[in-house]
């Protein structure tokens, strides 16, 4: 299935301009955490490296409605080009920060890729299932939310790069330029689509058209359970990603190399997760896995947690060699690898059914009010993290309560669609 969609350009060329983009929006903001953590050596580290994400993702509560109704209205081809296109205007903005060694211009770049992301998620989700078949649309998916998770390990890697003395500010505004020019000729070659809605008003008030569109949502039961899911997932990774360099600096001890090494393995795991998902989907996206991965994420936080709140910071710095030399790294290692995989496990199939399920005239919007939704659940837990860490909260702690929950989530899931299947409405698909 891969080489078959990879040598398309019903899905190669967006592929390609989703990665490069991702790749830039996480390159910035993991050089942004890293020179947070280890060159201003703040106490205050943490609640600012919390603040990173959530500034990144608060235009996506405020933005997606008026993204999902341009994709709705306007073609979703002719819609990322030219976003892309603007976006080669941020990368400026960024690498002059990088030049400077601004950290509030680093900020501004970071809101304003936030932005773009907002409006390019509805075009670049929408589009899908105007591209693919039903039967490719998990597979399209899992290679997307893979690529993904790839761009959110080379950017930390160039990160790590980038905050380091060896970093030279030039060559790093070389590559952010050269990115953001990739990305925009990539979009240059996805196929243009017909309007979905050509005749749609859009609105003006973002606060207006983002309780509407969640109304709308909220009126088509399977979808509003299937945006809930499908948010819950981004909340989980949200918390994991922005409690791990601190926790890998503070509690483990790590050098940067250690934050490298557990991300790949969160990157490795949601890979195989993605892929099991895909595999296990044929005609159409298999949801028994989303119970199954709501269970196996709460299980591996929860003993997470329990690992966590039994070790006391070393006295010298841990390299990543050292690190996997002792049994407690290699436990950590595996119960971040598992919850990653369940985690790929988890939104693959669930994602999918939500595309699958929307009108084409409506689905961008769907995408849209999903992506609000993500964006309510990830800017909140951010909030609230970045609150409670101020305040000393261990972080052992949240990975107790997202294990507890996400259990609760799991049953819930397993009801509400147990539910739908038995009303035939999924048998409909």
């Amino acid at each position: 299935m891969f080489s078959t969609l990879m040598s398309t350009r019903r899905f190669a060329p967006l592929f390609w301009c989703q990665f490069f983009a991702a790749l830039n929006d996480n390159f910035v903001k993991n050089a942004l955490i890293i020179i947070i953590l280890y060159q201003l050596g703040s106490a205050s580290g943490p609640p600012l490296v919390t603040l990173a994400g959530v500034i990144f993702i608060a235009p996506f509560f405020i933005l997606s409605a008026l993204g999902g109704e341009l994709a709705d209205k306007y073609d979703k081809a002719l819609m990322a080009r030219r976003l892309k296109f603007a976006e080669i205007g941020v990368a400026a903005i960024t690498s002059l920060g990088f030049i400077l060694h601004s950290l509030p211009l680093l900020f501004v770049s970071l809101a304003a890729l936030g932005i773009m992301a907002a409006l390019f998620g509805p075009a670049k989700y929408g589009i899908l299932p105007d591209q693919l078949k039903t039967s490719e649309l998990a597979a399209g998916n899992a290679f997307v939310e893979g690529a993904t998770f790839m761009a959110i390990l080379l950017g930390t890697i160039a990160g790590v790069y980038a905050a380091s003395d060896a970093g030279n500010p030039w060559i790093i505004s070389v590559i952010v330029m050269a990115l953001a020019v990739i990305s925009w000729l990539a979009a240059r070659q996805i196929p243009l689509t017909k309007a979905g809605a050509p005749d749609l008003k859009i609105s003006i008030n973002p606060f207006t058209s983002t309780m509407a569109l969640l109304g709308e949502l909220k009126a088509v039961p399977r979808l509003w359970s299937g945006g809930l899911i499908v948010s819950w997932f981004w909340l989980v990774g949200t918390v994991v990603l922005s409690l791990w360099p601190p926790l890998v600096k503070n509690l483990l001890g790590g050098t940067p190399g250690v934050v490298t090494l557990c991300l790949t393995v969160f990157t490795v795991g949601i890979a195989i997760g993605s892929a099991l998902a895909a595999r296990g989907s044929h005609a159409r996206p298999n949801l028994s896995f989303v119970p199954i991965g709501a269970f196996a994420m709460g299980i591996f936080s929860l003993d997470l947690a329990w690992m966590l709140q039994g070790l006391s910071p070393p006295a010298d710095p841990v390299s990543p060699m050292a690190f996997v030399g002792t049994v407690s790294g290699v436990r950590i290692l595996f119960d971040l690898f598992a919850l990653a995989c369940a985690g790929g496990l988890f939104i693959v199939p669930s994602f999918a059914m939500v595309q699958s399920w929307a009108d084409p005239d409506k689905r961008a919007r769907v995408i849209a009010s999903v992506n609000v939704l993500n964006a309510a659940f990830m800017t909140g837990a951010g909030a609230l993290v970045a609150g409670l860490q101020a305040y000393g909260v261990p972080q052992w702690v949240f990975f107790a309560a997202l294990g507890v929950s996400t259990i609760g989530v799991g049953f819930a899931v397993k009801r509400t669609w147990n539910s739908e299947i038995a009303a035939g409405d999924l048998a409909s698909q």
